[in-house]
């Protein structure tokens, strides 16, 4: 799916994804540089920010050395590399504006859909500063809205992974942007997903509830915590449309749209999404790791070499005229040739 998931959403299924973290400041301490405290050094590195404030970004975990977590009383060495990661983008001006042959189904003067493909990653950040969705919005349209507070996040209410392909909605006006965010923030977004995922869940429909937020063990990905001592409540509907044995094809309907919101809990429960590296879907977890079966297996990723999620379906409230509006999309090839190798798999099985 940020977890801005109500308004604009995470990079994640999600839409899922705002709680992604991206890299501000890289500081290599020099090597003549005296034992001080790590507050300091920051204070008077960074300028325009406060004691308090670095402070806070340390107890916030935003602060690494050399890959760690340190506490404000921290004594800067030599060679240090310190890392200032913050979970929205660097604000560096402009967005640079890219042709792209964008897919649009559908467009008018308020609002566009976009039919995003895997891989194309949607807002830049660090390290994906070109080739975004948002490079191409901002070639295709002119003037596009920027969201709360002037931040760069044009016409964008939610956002997918990179990984995940499927339907996105941008708003064109501030008006429209605003309406549709309000859609997202009280649930009335329609919105399903196409998920393969390890194994065939016990009941053929069911509803996954959970608080998502950080891992406490690795922070890069999502954990779900069923006693809401972490993170923030999350609600997953799901509906295995077919099973091939060793997987399950299934649609999954967010109720509300956390970072990796379907990955994470087809994995809490204990349905990986199909070749899914970060959540234990990119190993075979059903059936023998041997042999043919492990050939097949390895043949089908690569065929489908992403997780396996696409965001098939949205339907919103057309913001100025009222109208109820929905749209589909077909299955991209990968995913529509890894669905064929196991329906044969399963005809013969």
């Amino acid at each position: 799916m940020n977890d801005t998931e109500n308004g604009p959403e995470p990079e994640a299924d999600e839409p899922e994804g705002g709680d992604e973290l991206y890299e501000h400041h890289r500081i290599v301490v020099d090597r003549g540089q005296e034992l001080l405290r790590i507050d300091k050094f920051l204070l008077h590195r960074l300028g325009h920010t406060s004691r308090n404030k670095v402070q806070e970004a340390i107890r916030a975990e935003a602060v690494h050395v050399n890959g760690r977590l340190v506490k404000p009383n921290y004594r800067v060495k030599p060679q240090d590399t310190i890392t200032v990661t913050l979970p929205e983008p660097p604000r560096t001006g402009k967005i640079l504006p890219e042709p792209m042959a964008l897919v649009i189904p559908y467009e008018d003067d308020d609002l566009l859909l976009v039919n995003k493909p895997a891989g194309m990653v949607v807002h830049p950040a660090f390290g994906h500063w070109e080739g975004t969705l948002v490079n191409g919005l901002a070639h295709h349209l002119a003037d596009l809205p920027t969201g709360r507070n002037g931040e760069v996040r044009p016409g964008l209410v939610h956002r997918i992974d990179k990984d995940t392909s499927g339907l996105l909605v941008i708003g064109k006006t501030e008006f429209a942007m605003t309406h549709l965010s309000l859609q997202f923030f009280h649930h009335t977004i329609r919105r399903s997903y196409l998920a393969l995922v390890w194994g065939t869940p016990k009941e053929a429909t069911g509803t996954i509830s959970g608080h998502i937020g950080r891992s406490l063990r690795d922070r890069k990905v999502q954990a779900v915590y069923p006693g809401g001592e972490q993170g923030k409540a999350a609600v997953t509907h799901y509906e295995v449309l077919r099973s091939y044995g060793p997987v399950a094809l299934v649609r999954c309907v967010l109720e509300t749209g956390r970072t990796h919101q379907i990955r994470v809990h087809m994995q809490y429960l204990g349905h990986p999404l199909f070749n899914d590296a970060t959540y234990g879907g990119s190993r075979i977890r059903v059936g023998p790791n041997t042999g043919s079966y492990r050939a097949f297996v390895e043949n089908t990723f690569q065929l489908l070499p992403r997780q396996a999620l696409h965001a098939q379906s949205l339907g919103f409230v057309q913001p100025t005229t009222g109208q109820h509006l929905f749209f589909e999309s077909e299955l991209p090839a990968d995913f529509a040739a890894a669905l064929t190798k196991w329906e044969a798999y399963a005809a013969q099985h």
